[in-house]
């Protein structure tokens, strides 16, 4: 019997927006006073992408959603006035150094620990402008491991791994995707960190024709099939690619075809990157002990064992 689709699960998200009231603008927040994008709008974008990437299964939800009347703090305690980070921001030049964010005060201020340790929420994704100095992702937790970042310290005990996305409200939706896209990779190496290479089936998804000549398959979030440079998803040039074999996943027998950037948005982020998660295995069952639902854990780290 073929494998079926898992049932969907639900994940709880808080939403924390940093988004300072700009003086002398009305009222109006940095976001609209820039024409940057709205980041409720982006949020929804991305909740609608990542669902129908991963065929109905990753349902996020916001939980909770808190806009701060600020900049969030660097390692150092520094936190920009608005007069000051448009100062820098008209000059393109004098950002602060150490560029970093302090994580402690966010999850202190909005009880974060306690709040994962209770099931209120799953994760967090905070929102700023450029230079808010946000990790991709970065993972707490017991055994927590590198996931874009550094994993988190937190002085407060927590029952279970938890993931703090970081996006910027100037970027857009291919943008946050290329976040997450990044987290699966990094997740995904950590379960397969034991599987030798020649049965190791992420790096067999993540082949393309640079690095395996004639041997594609789906290719990185940097590199697509036809890749030649780092975040070239607008190359024309065809080469041999599997990449369809992974839609019948655990069965990857079938033969390659021609495919070129037509197949993934023609250079679009926002469209390879969809393409790229379109890809990866969605179906029940295990293959030699791990899921064939690679989703679950990029959605629930604490799956990743």
């Amino acid at each position: 019997m073929p494998p079926t689709q898992p049932n969907a699960v639900q994940r709880k998200v808080m939403l924390i927006i940093f988004n300072p009231t700009v003086p002398n603008s009305g009222g109006k927040r940095l976001s609209e006073t820039m024409s940057w994008n709205d980041p409720d709008s982006l949020v929804t974008q991305y909740i609608d992408d990542l669902r129908e990437c991963s065929y109905g299964y990753a349902i996020f939800n916001i939980a909770e959603r808190h806009v701060v009347d600020g900049f969030a703090a660097k390692t150092d305690g520094y936190a920009y006035t608005c007069a000051e980070f448009l100062q820098c921001w008209q000059a393109q030049n004098g950002f602060h150094v150490p560029d970093t964010v302090d994580y402690a005060p966010i999850l202190s201020q909005f009880d974060i620990p306690a709040k994962i340790n209770s099931g209120a929420i799953d994760e967090v994704w905070l929102f700023g402008p450029p230079y808010s100095g946000f990790n991709e992702s970065v993972m707490a937790g017991p055994d927590a491991f590198f996931c874009n970042g550094t994993p988190l310290t937190v002085s407060d005990a927590l029952s279970r791994r938890f993931i703090i996305m970081g996006f910027s409200y100037q970027r857009g939706v291919g943008e946050m995707l290329e976040s997450m896209s990044h987290r699966v990779e990094f997740i995904m190496k950590y379960v397969y960190r034991s599987v030798p290479t020649d049965s190791n089936l992420f790096q067999r998804y993540e082949l393309y024709d640079l690095i395996a000549p004639g041997k594609a398959e789906v290719g990185s979030v940097h590199y697509a099939p036809n890749s030649l440079t780092d975040y070239q998803w607008g190359n024309a040039t065809y080469v041999m690619s599997r990449c369809d074999t992974w839609y019948h996943f655990p069965d990857l027998s079938g033969d390659g075809r021609m495919v070129n950037c037509s197949e993934w948005g023609g250079g679009d982020i926002r469209a390879h990157h969809r393409w790229w998660m379109l890809h990866l295995p969605h179906v029940t069952e295990e293959t030699d002990g791990i899921a064939n639902n690679w989703w679950s854990y990029a959605v629930d780290p604490d799956l990743a064992t």
